[in-house]
């Protein structure tokens, strides 16, 4: 069992290490995040099965707080996967693949950011909603699994995990969104 456990732990942080190559564009994505939310804009997550808690997870981290000592101001995140209703009645009525362009163009506007969260890059929905982010001007932001799948070419900034393991994957995905969102916080504390 101690072995599997120490190949576990290594297994995740060899995940994460993809990202290190990766660090001006996690840079830009803090940045990007920071202006959005100082300009009064939202910042929009999307993902499928786990992909999809993590983006809910995200959004609440901005709603509330990430770190228990520090109260800030609520800034306004939000998932695209909201609700049983709208979830359903989406794909009954037009597709599952349009799930997230229907939301996003519901409450997208040019200055938001959309964080797309998926670990192969090649889910019809999030290659859907990138295209409709490309229309209406919104910045997007991903982060992918494997080599980033067909969404990388979609997306103004893909952040890539390099693993084909879907666990190690989303491991390192809330990995980094739970650090682009803390600088973010730094950033915008900073600002007052």
């Amino acid at each position: 069992m101690k072995k599997k456990i120490i190949s576990y732990i290594e297994d995740t942080n060899r995940a994460k290490r993809t990202l290190i190559p990766q660090i001006k564009k996690i840079e830009v994505a803090i940045n990007k995040i920071s202006v959005c939310c100082s300009n009064g804009n939202k910042i929009l997550l999307c993902g499928n099965g786990g992909s999809a808690a993590d983006a809910q997870h995200l959004a609440a981290e901005m709603i509330v707080r990430l770190r228990p000592k520090i109260n800030r101001k609520a800034y306004p995140a939000m998932s695209l996967a909201m609700d049983s209703s709208t979830l359903t009645a989406c794909g009954n009525d037009y597709s599952f693949d349009d799930l997230f362009s229907r939301s996003l163009e519901a409450f997208g506007k040019q200055g938001d950011i959309l964080i797309v969260i998926s670990t192969s890059g090649n889910s019809k929905n999030i290659l859907n909603v990138l295209k409709r982010a490309k229309q209406k001007k919104i910045y997007s932001i991903g982060f992918f699994g494997n080599k980033g799948g067909k969404a990388k070419k979609l997306c103004n900034l893909p952040l890539i995990v390099q693993s084909t393991s879907t666990a190690r994957i989303q491991e390192a995905q809330i990995f980094l969104g739970h650090f682009i969102l803390e600088n973010v916080e730094n950033n915008l504390i900073s600002k007052k």
